[in-house]
């Protein structure tokens, strides 16, 4: 899943540092926010990920002020702004639901930041014409939210968020109510218009797409607390832990035994019935059980058995665009998902026996006995 990457036509101005530190917040005897401490570089995108409940959008409405922590401190630049409300923080905010006015005009929207600031004249015009501009509604101004689409709501709310120029961007699942293929397309112009202004910008969002194509590095979440800060690559390939594993993507989880660890290689008996050697890890411990997360894409089917193969009875196969997905079961009961290339013909016959991908580096984790 590779990040979007448009490159601006010129530097982008620096942006600043947000830290999160040591972050708590409870509701009575819950813990919503469990100590979170996250930095942030200058200029970059940071998603908090995770399911509902996890505890990402209490971390934003902290950040933004709306809530107060029981403990721990937010920072901008290395100054704390605990002690500021939300208004005076200079953070833009964009809501799920966009939150515009809808008696006001789209213009009106966008000034309407600057207006509570004590701003008027000329200079104002000036700032709303431009930041319509930079989200292509110049020709919407005077209209009313009612006579936009949702994509064209998101601009608007969008160009209000940073009509202020502010230090920081927020943005509160900003894509759930869009369709699929307009969800992409604002994506692309928000990590456009967020490169072009060298904005550091908070996103929260269940949609682990979204998180990998928009994110320079994401915090996941999970019942309270961030069980991995890396990049979507790293997070991808590379999991801490077994939430994160099953968080992100879509794995099978194969049972088995370290028989040895020798030479920098573990050779592991799988429940499926092969015997495998892979790079060691501290997870591999002989004679330890462990499960082996592998994705889709990283096993074959093959026609015939051989060395690391293991017998599979053929299931359903689905094709997904570009894709085929097929579902097999092992000789253990395990359902196993692998993804190949869909080529053109009549489908192949089915085959019998699966391994893993040359280029495979599966995660390697305990298993409770």
């Amino acid at each position: 899943m590779p990040a979007i990457d448009p490159t601006p036509t010129e530097a982008a101005p620096a942006g600043r540092t947000l830290d999160v530190d040591g972050v708590t917040v409870r509701y009575g005897s819950a813990t919503a926010v469990d100590g979170v401490s996250l930095a942030t570089e200058p200029g970059e995108v940071v998603a908090l990920l995770g399911p509902s409940g996890c505890g990402k959008t209490t971390l934003l409405r902290v950040i933004a002020g709306f809530v107060r922590q029981a403990g721990g401190r937010v920072l901008v630049d290395g100054a704390a702004i605990d002690h500021l409300p939300p208004n005076q923080r200079n953070i833009g905010i964009v809501f799920q639901n966009y939150a515009l006015f809808p008696h006001m005009t789209v213009a009106d929207n966008v000034a309407y930041g600057l207006a509570a600031r004590g701003q008027r004249g000329p200079a104002v015009a000036q700032r709303v014409a431009r930041m319509l501009e930079m989200v292509q509604l110049g020709a919407f101004r005077d209209r009313l939210p009612r006579q936009l689409s949702g994509g064209q709501q998101q601009r608007v709310a969008l160009a209000r968020a940073l009509a202020v120029e502010p230090s920081i961007l927020l943005l509160d699942e900003p894509f759930a109510a869009l369709d699929r293929n307009l969800r992409l397309d604002m994506q692309i112009e928000v990590k456009r218009l967020q490169r072009q202004l060298g904005l550091t910008t908070i996103l929260v969002t269940h949609d682990q797409d979204e998180a990998m194509s928009v994110a320079d590095r994401i915090a996941v979440m999970n019942r309270g607390k961030v069980e991995q800060f890396d990049t979507p690559v790293a997070i991808y390939d590379r999991p801490r832990t077994l939430f994160v594993n099953g968080f992100i993507g879509t794995t099978n989880l194969l049972p088995g035994r370290v028989v040895s660890v020798a030479d920098g290689r573990a050779t592991i008996d799988l429940a499926a019935g092969a015997t495998i050697a892979l790079p060691a890890s501290p997870e591999a411990v002989a004679g330890g059980a462990v499960q082996l997360s592998v994705r889709p894409e990283q096993l074959e089917l093959r026609d015939g058995a051989g060395p690391g193969c293991w017998p599979v009875e053929p299931g359903l196969s689905l094709p997904l665009g570009a894709q085929l997905v097929h579902e097999v079961r092992t000789a253990d009961g395990a359902a196993l998902k692998i993804v190949e290339p869909r080529r053109p013909g009549p489908p192949a016959p089915p085959r019998r026996f699966c391994t893993l991908a040359a280029e495979a580096r599966p995660s390697l984790f305990p298993r409770s006995t």
